[in-house]
């Protein structure tokens, strides 16, 4: 049995502890929060832009509760600390844990800098145990899936890649997440997930070119960006969460392969994927495969158990992925074309 001790207690916590429950051999033995709030275990009311939002409610005498991080670190029988709090703490409690001999998995993106995300993968390298950067994207099924595609050429070779990520503004943690200064706004709080994913199906971009503009957080809130990669496909991504109150939330990506196009859109439910190949009739794909929160957590976990580090997504990606927004970032000041 692997026991988890999860620190922030807030909508990505109830999340993974969501997760965790489709992990064999898992608990959630501990939560801590210097606050105290959910230290209860009671998630009820807490909700966000991805999931069912059903209500999360642990029995309290199923796990233990902190308000003092060391104190739970003190703890000999948790051998898991998942990082669920808001991203300017990571490094300070990633690498605390690293310290006590913990596995380490930690919510994107890596940190607010790249200086800040270098000295995590550092302090990984020498660790003890294993660290993870939470890249869920990965594991998303369908995105999962388009990957294998665009690596075993079953359509052909990739000719252009678009993605979509845009939301109105989050309806939760706003102290945090509408202060650019410790969020980094949209563009490294939620578009960092499809740049990870372009440097996962293409490799680390050499430029980028970045339009982008403030609307809420003094960072970054909507971004387009195109990537130039090494095989030549033509790449971009989008990414908001400026969009007006009652859009909700959406992802999408179509892919252009020389002998079909793949598409995905959220908004169709269980006709999300679709494949429209040449000389066949379009066809909707449905995926019977964990989601993405299970999916990252179980590889973290098996890799724990085999002994050996997680290698679907290195902490080396996670630092990778916060130098490209960074370019992005760059590149939406200058106007210009911006290195990686």
């Amino acid at each position: 049995m692997i026991n988890v001790g999860i620190v922030g207690l807030g909508f990505m916590a109830a999340t993974h502890i969501k997760a965790y429950r489709q992990v064999p051999d898992t608990r959630v033995m501990a939560l801590c929060n210097p606050n105290g709030r959910h230290l209860n275990g009671d998630f009820t009311g807490v909700a966000g832009n991805v999931g069912d939002n059903a209500p999360v409610k642990l029995e309290p005498s199923s796990f233990q509760a902190y308000q003092d991080f060391a104190a739970m670190l003190a703890n000999p029988e948790i051998q898991v600390v998942d990082i669920c709090a808001p991203t300017m703490a990571h490094p300070e409690l990633a690498l605390a844990a690293l310290e006590a001999g913990k596995h380490v998995i930690c919510e994107k993106p890596l940190a607010r800098t790249s200086a800040l995300a270098r000295a995590i993968v550092e302090g990984a390298a020498n660790a003890r145990g294993f660290f993870m950067p939470a890249m869920c994207l990965r594991f998303v099924p369908e995105w999962a899936w388009v990957k294998r595609a665009i690596d075993d050429q079953r359509f052909g070779k990739t000719l252009a890649a678009r993605f979509r990520r845009v939301a109105e503004p989050p309806g939760w943690g706003r102290h945090n997440f509408l202060n650019g200064e410790r969020s980094g706004g949209a563009l490294l709080d939620l578009h960092i997930h499809d740049t990870d994913f372009v440097q996962y199906c293409f490799g680390r971009p050499t430029t980028v070119y970045s339009t982008g503009c403030t609307v809420l957080s003094g960072a970054v809130d909507h971004v387009v960006t195109q990537y130039q990669v090494a095989s030549g496909a033509m790449v971009h991504a989008e990414g908001s969460w400026a969009m007006t109150a009652g859009f909700g939330f959406n992802m999408s990506y179509t892919v252009n392969f020389e002998r079909a196009t793949v598409d995905y859109d959220l908004a169709r439910g269980a006709d999300a994927l679709r494949v429209c190949e040449a000389g066949q009739p379009a066809r909707t794909l449905k995926l019977d495969e964990p989601d993405g929160y299970a999916g990252e957590l179980r590889h973290f976990v098996e890799a724990i158990h085999a002994g050996k580090a997680p290698t679907v997504v290195t902490a080396q990606d996670g630092l990778s992925a916060v130098e490209i927004c960074e370019a992005e970032e760059r590149s939406v000041a200058s106007g210009r074309i911006e290195k990686v």
